[in-house]
């Protein structure tokens, strides 16, 4: 049974304004069961609406996308069959990237391999899941390697700098969900802010995705306070951020994201067909379709 104050995806998004350039990526996203083919992780934190593969593939399709990147999702835990079967089913259309323990075997990871998972998501959002010792990471890390994966890290803005230690460690392509979940209230030159651009100026392994504007505004969803935050991403770094609709949208509070409106902040964050050509095609591309 879905959590009581859980918010199902839009049932009706509008078509975008915004018409994306042929080939390209939705570069976050998930798959939630169904249910009843794909039982839910008995650790979970929340329990979501069902949004399986059909309804992801219909979406990408109607906003004029033409490839996902599929990110597990805590509520699935570490079982990621819901992943691969959407993977297996979009086929060349779609990459993943996938949750795994410390215990899991190099069979293992050579069959999700070969489904066409890329990376590994490291969480530490502490009201999403439990948290993990560094040493798992690091030896999660270590296993990975032979397949040229890479690794996607969720935190927030807080932990940042008690997490670079750990970020510094891994020898691999790392990307940041979410622009690292600034707060946008204190602005774009804020103190915050201005750290994680220093970690990215540092590290030049370190990319971003600057999605998820629905869950950083605090003025509403016309965006404009988050705006100014993926653009300075996008325009600084214009070789290492990525975007995605973050579709179903788990664990929204504040309202129901419009996919289509999501498209539309697209040309407001980059600006030039160069910059879009980056964000939504080459640097994607780039991370998860180069073999």
């Amino acid at each position: 049974m879905m959590s009581p104050d859980y918010l199902p995806f839009h049932p009706d998004p509008k078509k975008p304004d915004f018409v994306a350039p042929a080939g390209a990526v939705d570069a976050h996203c998930h798959v939630f069961g169904p249910a009843a083919e794909f039982p839910y992780a008995p650790e979970r934190k929340y329990t979501p609406c069902d949004a399986g593969k059909d309804q992801l593939f219909a979406l990408r399709d109607f906003l004029g996308f033409s490839r996902n990147v599929i990110v597990q999702a805590s509520c699935h835990g570490k079982n990621n069959d819901a992943l691969v079967d959407a993977l297996t089913h979009a086929g060349e259309l779609a990459r993943g990237v996938a949750v795994v323990g410390k215990d899991i075997t190099h069979k293992e990871l050579k069959a999700l391999d070969a489904a066409g998972v890329r990376a590994v998501r490291f969480n530490f959002v502490k009201r999403l899941v439990d948290t993990t010792p560094w040493e798992h990471f690091l030896e999660i890390s270590e296993k990975i390697k032979p397949f040229g994966w890479h690794i996607v890290v969720y935190f927030e803005a807080p932990d940042m700098m008690g997490l670079i230690p750990l970020l510094e460690q891994f020898e691999t392509t790392i990307v940041v969900d979410h622009m690292g979940r600034p707060d946008v209230s204190e602005g774009v030159d804020s103190d915050g802010f201005s750290r994680f651009i220093e970690l990215m100026q540092t590290h030049e392994n370190i990319w971003t995705k600057v999605s998820c504007p629905e869950r950083l505004t605090v003025a509403g969803p016309d965006y404009d306070d988050v705006v100014p935050f993926a653009r300075k991403l996008v325009e600084t770094f214009p070789d290492r951020v990525l975007w995605g609709t973050d579709w179903p949208h788990p664990n929204m509070k504040s309202h129901v994201p419009d996919d289509g409106v999501l498209v539309d902040v697209i040309p407001r964050i980059a600006p030039t067909e160069a910059l879009q050509q980056k964000l939504l095609i080459d640097n994607p591309m780039k991370l998860y379709w180069a073999r």
